[in-house]
C-alpha cells in the first residue's frame, strides 16, 4: 500500500461528526443593526463615490430634469434608453424636447452592432435596489433593459429608488427572495469599470463604462 493510499484509507474510516449549519441569518443581524432609510442612503453614497461614481439627490419630479443637466454638462446628445418602460418614456418625453436624441433599444444587437458600440455615448437603466454596506447597484437585466446597455456605453446612468437600498448582500437577497428565481443575469455594480491588471496599479475606465451617475430619488436622498 502506497502512502497516498494509507492516508485515504485513514480518512475514509475516520469518523463523521454532525456538523450544524451556521446560523446565517443570526450572524448577519449581529453583524449589521438595523438602520433608517437616510442612514443606508449616506453609508451607501459614501462607498459608492469613493469608487469614483457620481451620485445626484433628486425627486421623482425633477429627475429628469437632473438628467438633462448632466448629459449636457457632459456634451452628450444621444441617449440610450428603454421605451418599453416608465422611465425610458419619460426620458424620450422630456428630452426630445431638450434636443437630446434618445435612442431605443428595440432590435436584436445583431442587426446594430456598429452603432452600438461606436455610436452610444451614453445609457439609462434603472437599478432594481442596491446595497449600502459596499456601495452596491443591483441591476436585473430583461427584455427591455438588455445587459449590454449597462456594460457597453462609456457612460452609464442609473435611477435609484432610495427606499430599494438595503444594510447587506444578504438582506437583499432574502427581502427580494433570490431563491425563488433569478434573471438569467444579475448585475453587481460598485462603481466605474476598473482593473489593476497591469502593474497593480487600479485604473479605472479600462473596460465597460468610464463613468457611473446615479440619479438618487427620494426625500431621505
Amino acid at each position: 500500500m502506497s502512502a497516498r493510499d494509507r492516508i485515504l484509507a485513514k480518512l475514509n474510516a475516520a469518523p463523521v461528526l454532525p456538523k450544524a449549519a451556521p446560523d446565517v441569518a443570526a450572524w448577519y443581524a449581529a453583524h449589521r443593526s438595523a438602520e433608517s432609510t437616510a442612514e443606508k442612503v449616506a453609508r451607501f453614497r459614501g462607498c459608492i463615490e469613493f469608487a469614483h461614481a457620481e451620485v445626484y439627490a433628486v425627486t421623482q419630479a425633477s429627475w429628469p430634469q437632473k438628467l438633462w443637466e448632466v448629459l449636457a454638462a457632459k456634451q452628450l446628445e444621444k441617449l440610450l434608453v428603454a421605451p418599453g418602460t416608465a422611465h425610458g418614456q419619460r426620458a424620450i418625453t422630456v428630452l426630445s424636447e431638450s434636443g437630446i436624441h434618445c435612442r431605443a433599444y428595440e432590435q436584436s444587437i445583431e442587426d446594430w452592432k456598429e452603432e452600438m458600440f461606436h455610436d452610444i455615448p451614453a445609457s439609462l437603466t434603472a437599478a432594481r435596489g442596491a446595497i449600502a454596506e459596499t456601495g452596491t447597484l443591483v441591476l436585473w437585466p430583461d427584455s427591455h433593459e438588455p445587459r449590454l446597455m449597462s456594460l457597453v456605453p462609456p457612460v452609464h446612468i442609473v435611477l435609484l429608488d432610495a427606499k430599494t437600498i438595503y444594510n447587506t448582500f444578504y438582506e437583499v437577497m432574502t427581502a427580494e427572495n433570490w431563491g425563488g428565481g433569478l434573471p438569467t443575469n444579475a448585475l453587481l455594480v460598485s462603481g466605474p469599470s476598473k482593473t489593476a491588471d497591469i502593474q497593480v496599479t487600479l485604473a479605472y475606465g479600462a473596460h465597460g463604462p468610464k463613468e457611473l451617475i446615479v440619479l438618487l430619488v427620494g426625500d431621505e436622498a
